[in-house]
């Protein structure tokens, strides 16, 4: 358990601040950066460099603190306790029991408080299953594919694989019937084989959530070299091998900060992500509308119904995702934890008051404010709006700065997916079910099979396949963990 430090609780402002979100949410990383893998890819590896000498473990206070700001800052009936990492299950199961209790002693009569963490499973066992299920939490589970492709860069400190360890915790998470998805991060080790990595998660892993991640790690000219041979302890950065670069003294990893327009080998290429989603959308869209959830199709799907995305990274602003170190910092969001973009913290001014704040309002509108004018003529800007501000690094046709590196992929995506969108945007709007479209479509073995029409009603699913209709709890976009 951490130390039991006295809390001093904060305030909440008396009259609710006018830019202040009806709810937002807070990824807390009890641990910091600190991690039981050394997955080469992970730049969030680095940031222990922030906190030289620090112990990496939330204090009671800070725990207490931001439990109790983040429910009483909510104006809508409902709170997200989220935890991530590096790896928050280093805490120990004894520090989420005293959570629980917390969560029952500020929680409003009448509000829906949600559990989720993101983990790469490798502590899991019966007791932290059955926890999990008791209290009913979402677990947000790191899985790469099969297995070569997971153990490409997903690695222990002696460098081996853990494919086998994280299927393994998703075995107990499925014996103990606990509510998880999967989140897969694309990279050069992936990305050119989308539908065995689908398939795999749909038939093999039998999940029916998934998050795709693509992996962009940016760098100096600089900074590449170091970066390229990875962010684990098996690769450590030569002392003084780049001049005035904070330098995480445990491990002497340079700070990984949002500078440069370079990117490492193992990087997913922009046409790479365009066509890996592409593909997947393909296979989906014949076969699984209904029984498996691709996060970012139904974040799609939203702004075709002209509800806009789920995802932040394709809504016109953000900002309501922010994310929380280990000592009470409070950073604008969980892409953007560098001293640049620190807030404060929730032991000297409340949660909301940061939230609120004219610094944190700007960094969210600024991803609307400086949208290159290539994008706003974009047939694909509604559903883009530009994409995530910290891949905002190169330069469009013409020359203006602030493009996505993704850009090629995103208007190949949502360039490709229009017409189904707009026939599963059509069927809701006519109050019925978006899986008719595979019936419309008439995706099968059989060529010669007849489309419908979008009018004809859909005879071609099951009462089995209706009631698979629940979707799982979607937690806001988080780190590549």
């Amino acid at each position: 358990m951490t130390k039991n430090t006295p809390y001093k609780p904060l305030t909440m402002p008396e009259t609710r601040p006018d830019n202040a979100p009806a709810y937002f949410h807070v990824m807390a990383k009890p641990t910091g950066a600190i991690c039981n893998l050394d997955c080469e890819y992970c730049f969030f590896l680095s940031k222990e460099a922030l906190y030289p000498g620090s112990p990496f473990r939330m204090q009671d206070d800070v725990l207490e603190a931001y439990i109790q700001q983040i429910i009483e800052s909510q104006q809508a009936p409902q709170a997200t306790i989220a935890w991530q990492g590096g790896e928050p299950t280093l805490m120990g199961l004894d520090f989420f029991e005293r959570t629980i209790e917390l969560v029952e002693k500020y929680t409003r009569p009448g509000m829906q408080i949600e559990h989720t963490i993101q983990t790469n499973g490798i502590k899991l066992d019966d007791k932290w299953a059955r926890f999990f299920k008791r209290h009913n939490f979402l677990v947000v589970l790191s899985l790469d594919g099969p297995k070569y492709m997971h153990d490409t860069y997903r690695v222990d400190k002696s460098g081996g694989g853990t494919f086998d360890r994280v299927l393994a915790a998703a075995r107990k998470l499925q014996q103990y019937n606990v509510d998880f998805n999967i989140l897969c991060t694309v990279h050069a080790g992936n990305a050119d084989r989308p539908l065995e990595v689908y398939r795999f998660f749909r038939d093999e892993v039998k999940t029916d959530f998934i998050q795709f991640i693509p992996i962009v790690e940016r760098a100096t000219p600089e900074l590449l070299p170091v970066a390229n041979r990875g962010w684990g302890d098996q690769n450590l950065l030569v002392e003084n091998e780049i001049e005035d670069l904070p330098v995480a003294k445990s491990s002497k990893r340079p700070l990984y900060t949002l500078e440069g327009s370079l990117v490492t080998h193992r990087s997913v290429k922009a046409e790479q992500w365009g066509q890996f989603m592409s593909a997947i959308f393909d296979e989906w869209v014949c076969n699984d509308v209904g029984k498996v959830f691709v996060q970012m199709f139904d974040s799609a799907l939203g702004s075709w119904v002209g509800q806009g995305a789920s995802l932040c990274i394709h809504r016109p602003t953000c900002g309501d995702a922010l994310a929380l170190e280990h000592n009470g910092d409070l950073y604008s969001c969980d892409h953007f934890v560098e001293p640049r973009y620190l807030l404060g913290n929730i032991k000297e001014d409340h949660m909301l008051a940061m939230v609120a704040s004219d610094q944190q309002r700007k960094f969210g509108n600024d991803k609307r404010d400086t949208l290159p004018k290539y994008c706003i003529d974009c047939p694909v800007h509604f559903a883009c709006h530009g994409g995530c501000p910290r891949n905002r690094f190169i330069q469009t046709p013409d020359g203006e700065d602030g493009l996505n590196y993704l850009c090629a992929g995103y208007k190949h995506f949502f360039t490709h997916v229009d017409p189904e969108m707009k026939l599963m945007a059509g069927l809701l709007k006519q109050g019925r079910y978006a899986d008719e479209v595979m019936g419309i479509l008439a995706c099968s073995d059989d060529s010669e099979q007849e489309k419908r029409s979008p009018a004809e009603p859909s005879t071609s699913k099951s009462k089995k396949s209706r009631s698979s209709r629940r979707r799982k709890k979607q937690p806001p976009v988080s780190g590549q963990l």
